[in-house]
């Protein structure tokens, strides 16, 4: 069983860590939830047919994707991945 410790940090630059962790982990959230949209763009477009609209939205996400990757909210190879997924759930809508 995890015991998770309500200890707060005593040492200055753990409790600087700390805040920094925090502001970037909310950073990072919405950066993610962004791409599930931009994601859900792509396939919401390619599933009603509409498939100029499908490219257009996947290069918006390719273009998100990209930036965070360089931000590091995720790894690049997972950008890649998710990019090429996209790049061929577009093509592939009429």
């Amino acid at each position: 069983m995890l015991v998770h410790s309500t200890a707060v940090a005593n040492i200055k630059s753990q409790i600087k860590r700390n805040r920094q962790n925090e502001r970037r982990r909310v950073r990072n959230r919405s950066v993610r939830t962004a791409l599930k949209t931009h994601a859900k763009r792509v396939h919401t477009s390619a599933q009603s047919g509409e498939e100029t609209a499908a490219q257009e939205e996947a290069r918006r996400a390719s273009r998100a994707l990209d930036q965070a990757a360089s931000a590091g909210v995720i790894h690049k190879n997972t950008a890649a991945r998710r990019k090429s997924r996209l790049a061929r759930a577009a093509s592939t809508s009429s």
